[in-house]
């Protein structure tokens, strides 16, 4: 609960990790993860992140939204819209990882 407020006051007042932390998944996860995106968040986002029911999720669409904020979104979804909140699948590192990927275009490329 105490982490949930801290992230949330840190969003609200603009302060983040910096975006370049490189958060260590192991390879064969990571692989597990990419499929995720492509075809779980892909079937909402657009199998080319680029939109559909959910908003695109290509790098100039999350210019303005910081990494934290993008994982606080992953691991808790948004209320009232379709996104659900993936924190019974994914953990917050994996949730941390999945959002630098978005920011640098990395599911866009493959």
């Amino acid at each position: 609960m105490l982490a949930t407020l801290l992230c949330i006051s840190a969003l609200t007042v603009g302060i983040s990790a910096p975006d370049t932390d490189q958060v260590p998944i192991p390879l064969k996860r990571q692989a597990q993860l990419h499929h995720l995106v492509k075809q779980d968040c892909g079937s909402c986002h657009g199998m080319t992140l680029k939109g559909g029911l959910g908003t695109p999720l290509q790098p100039q669409d999350l210019t303005g939204k910081s990494i934290d904020f993008l994982t606080f979104t992953i691991i808790n979804g948004r209320p009232n819209t379709a996104m659900p909140p993936w924190q019974e699948i994914l953990s917050q590192q994996e949730a941390r990882w999945i959002a630098q990927q978005l920011k640098r275009g990395t599911f866009n490329a493959q």
